[in-house]
């Protein structure tokens, strides 16, 4: 059910040069019901008075799979001369904004049948990724699914989280976690570290049109181009779900 509330900015720190990770909690003291996956929008007006919004995807990690959380987190990309960077850049702890949620439909189905899924990112497009890990945990558990997770970055500082998903795979058989650099290697590269846009690694996933369920998520060209990558690779369109992130002014 959608909701209108009011957030205090609990904590915050930076997650890369500009992009930080912020968790609030509710003023009324409530706890947030959403579905991993799914995103809250912070409402607030131009420096005119306009009224505008922004969509976050939800990264609350819950301490199990469908439980309310105490803490709402999201990821924030800056945007020179951004209205939304312009709020979060000046948002110190303990101050308030507005926000509504819970939307969207871009959650692991409940009905799946499917062999693996095929989580493809880039840059803050990974925040739902990691709110879907108790679900991933459960999946794994309970019908042996698989899962990997093909993540773009220009450089090791600006991997959102990687340490988090690093984790999770050493602790989970069924899970991969393939970062791809597109300006070049880590000082200290890993093994399943690739080069280049993932796009250009997807075809090394093989991607399955029986087994796969495919999840889009970053940069609109990235989906774009991967969305047409798993068509050609037979995957139904029903399989391949995907939400675009665009930097708002």
């Amino acid at each position: 059910m959608i909701q209108h509330f009011t957030l205090r900015l609990a904590q915050s720190r930076m997650l890369a040069a500009s992009v930080r990770h912020l968790a609030f909690a509710r003023t009324d003291g409530q706890p947030f019901a959403f579905t991993p996956g799914q995103f809250l929008q912070i409402h607030f007006a131009y420096a005119d008075g306009k009224p505008t919004k922004r969509s976050y995807s939800v990264a609350t990690v819950a301490a199990r799979d469908g439980a309310a959380v105490e803490l709402i987190e999201i990821a924030v990309s800056y945007v020179p001369g951004g209205a939304a960077s312009a709020l979060f850049t000046h948002l110190e702890e303990g101050g308030t904004v507005e926000a509504s949620g819970p939307y969207g439909r871009f959650v692991l189905g409940e009905a799946d049948a499917n062999r693996r899924y095929v989580l493809i990112a880039t840059g803050t497009g990974v925040t739902p990724y990691r709110a879907m890990l108790p679900q991933l945990a459960a999946h794994m558990r309970a019908r042996g699914v698989e899962a990997v997770l093909l993540y773009g970055a220009r450089s090791e500082s600006e991997l959102l989280y990687g340490d988090e998903f690093e984790a999770f795979a050493a602790a989970h058989a069924g899970f991969r976690f393939v970062p791809c650099f597109s300006r070049g290697p880590r000082a200290q590269p890993h093994a399943h570290d690739r080069l280049g846009y993932v796009q250009s690694v997807l075809p090394e996933l093989a991607p399955d049109p029986v087994g796969d369920i495919a999840y889009l998520c970053g940069n609109p060209d990235m989906v774009d181009q991967s969305f047409e990558a798993l068509k050609l690779a037979g995957l139904p369109i029903q399989h391949i779900r995907r939400e675009k992130y665009v930097s708002s002014r």
